[in-house]
């Protein structure tokens, strides 16, 4: 404990409150983990999956990185989500993106050192593609907002294109790919009505 003592001090309040409320929890937890949701967000620290829509741990499947991207060649993030839907077999694969995303920002300024500005070509494709809509809007914070949705809508579509997802869908199998915003202005989440599915597109 000589490196960020805090952390460890609050892990021991935590599991010792955890345990008052519920005795139980732990050895629940070491179960095999069955959640119905999968969840592809942001890592902003200000976006806690669990927290913000109320499961507990072992509930969702939580992949995070920066902006919520999905990228056609990342191993990492496919592999996830494989997990998720073959073993798993969760219902709903959400992908979250927020407001004010520093990311998002980024994609729509100047080229970044590397390796990040080689993760923003994937956002920044996504600014090429909606150009004349991004030009239309009157200011920079406007823009931004509307990059941070546009991105979610890119990234279901993208979810939906994976092998593993299609598998998933040509076997029947009943299984959900969601768009949603979180607010940090009021800890809300919207749903920017993009569910795909195999037997649904809306």
């Amino acid at each position: 404990m000589r490196y960020a003592p805090q952390l460890f001090v609050n892990n021991k309040r935590w599991a010792r409150e955890r345990t008052q409320v519920d005795p139980e929890f732990f050895t629940r937890l070491c179960g095999l983990q069955a959640p119905d949701y999968m969840w592809i967000g942001c890592a902003d620290s200000r976006v806690p999956a669990n927290e913000i829509v109320g499961l507990a741990p072992g509930e969702m499947f939580v992949h995070r990185n920066i902006a919520n991207i999905v990228p056609t060649t990342d191993v990492n993030c496919h592999s996830v989500v494989q997990y998720a839907v073959d073993t798993l077999g969760v219902e709903h694969i959400i992908v979250c993106g927020h407001y004010e995303c520093g990311g998002v920002r980024a994609a729509l300024g100047p080229a970044v050192a590397e390796p990040l500005e080689s993760w923003l070509q994937h956002l920044r494709m996504v600014v090429d593609a909606h150009r004349a809509e991004l030009d239309a809007l009157p200011d920079e914070a406007a823009r931004w907002r509307r990059l941070c949705e546009l991105n979610v809508l890119a990234q279901v579509r993208q979810v939906g294109s994976l092998a593993m997802v299609r598998r998933a869908w040509d076997r029947g199998q009943k299984l959900y790919v969601h768009g949603w915003i979180y607010d940090l202005h009021d800890g809300l989440l919207r749903d920017l009505g993009a569910t795909l599915a195999s037997d649904v597109v809306s």
